[in-house]
């Protein structure tokens, strides 16, 4: 097993983690914890230390990966999706139920969403399938490989139900689709077979989820709106939201200052809305210095896919670009009101301790891959176009 090479672990990208995670703790404070009634309760049901208490899990397995070489978990690719499948599986058999899904799974006290780990370890199985030279892509079959195996674990989460996150795990796959060099009339093709199953899919789908989608986009129709009764609380989650984020101004009215989450009128704050509990509370500026943040840690991803030793490497890094890309772009749409209320969190500041674990997996496999990448060759006329893999 190659040895790490510390001087590439990217630091500005751990860091940017850090400042994401501290900046989740302070809005589900803000916006939890400090508008309950003070009370004598148990430390582990305090919602800032369960989500600390993830993440500094969540960091040791990011600093284990980043460790390990990358390349061992690909070549067992087939093990990692086989225990996928199998989490998924056994979810589905004893899992527990809370708000609405089947997606818990009860451990030592603590409810693991272990659809959150799938993602994960299909970047992991993707980046092997897809891996391959410009020959093989040539071929139609890691194509139709690859989407066969995405649509079983995809149609397990799906049962759970938990349509969101089935959704980015098919991102995931057309990021990685895409990334990994696929030729234009294999997309073209996968497009043809989306089309034609989409009315089949919308037809699948629960009664609630079309009417999300409906009341989007639809939203002064009278007979959807009637019946989307028993989801008006989406519709005033939504509305709340809005409020919140264009009350907070240029400045924002402070931090433990936002009426929106103060006062309860903004429900579920801490998890699929703490976006809107961040505009009010740091306004606009703060809001795009946040955004800005953010995207810098999307760029210093697709930085290390560029400079990935091989292909497993580059596809591990911009999959992992792709989860974070998409489910930060619903949530925050959502928060706008520019996309349906889907139940997504926003990556690394939300409340949720397996969101936050599986995510920092996902980014300690990229450091991995980080700390071997590739390096020019310095010669006697500079540095040399040629690049080759760290030994």
């Amino acid at each position: 097993m190659e040895r790490p090479v510390w001087r590439h672990f990217d630091l500005p990208l751990f860091v940017a983690t850090l400042c994401l995670i501290a900046i989740g703790a302070l809005m589900i404070y803000s916006s939890y914890e400090a508008t309950l009634p003070q009370e004598d309760k148990p430390w582990i049901d305090n919602a800032v230390y369960r989500q600390l208490l993830f993440g500094g899990v969540g960091l040791v397995l990011y600093m284990a990966l980043a460790i390990l070489d990358y390349r061992l978990f690909v070549s067992l690719y087939r093990w990692v999706y086989l225990g996928a499948l199998a989490s998924l599986v056994l979810v589905l058999a004893i899992g527990s139920t809370a708000f609405g899904a089947q997606s818990w799974l009860g451990v030592g006290g603590f409810g693991v969403q272990l659809s959150e780990l799938a993602k994960m370890l299909m970047i992991i199985v993707l980046s092997r399938v897809l891996g391959g030279d410009d020959e093989q892509m040539e071929s139609l079959r890691p194509f139709l490989l690859s989407g066969i195996m995405v649509v079983l674990p995809a149609l397990l989460i799906f049962r759970q139900p938990d349509f969101g996150t089935a959704l980015v795990l098919v991102a995931i796959w057309g990021g990685m689709v895409f990334l990994s060099g696929v030729r234009w009339r294999h997309l073209l093709l996968a497009g043809g077979a989306a089309a034609v199953v989409a009315p089949v899919a919308w037809f699948q789908l629960e009664d609630y989820m079309r009417l999300r989608v409906l009341g989007f986009f639809y939203p002064d129709k009278a007979a959807v709106v009637a019946a989307m009764q028993e989801l008006s609380m989406d519709a005033y989650n939504v509305n709340q939201a809005l409020i919140s984020i264009g009350s907070g101004g240029w400045w924002g009215k402070g931090f433990l200052h936002g009426t929106q989450s103060r006062l309860y009128f903004l429900r579920v704050r801490h998890t699929d809305f703490i976006f809107s509990v961040l505009a009010e509370e740091f306004g606009f500026v703060g809001s795009v210095l946040f955004l800005a943040l953010f995207a810098f840690v999307i760029i210093r991803l697709m930085r290390i896919a560029a400079k990935a030793p091989d292909p497993a490497g580059r596809l591990i890094a911009g999959g992992t670009a792709t989860m974070l890309f998409v489910q930060a772009f619903i949530n925050l749409g959502m928060n706008a009101n520019l996309l349906p209320v889907t139940g997504l969190p926003l990556p690394l500041v939300s409340y949720g301790g397996s969101s936050l674990m599986a995510t920092l997996m996902a980014l300690g496999l990229v450091q991995s891959v980080a700390m071997r990448q590739r390096e020019p060759r310095v010669g006697l006329l500079g540095p040399d176009t040629t690049l080759r893999r760290t030994q």
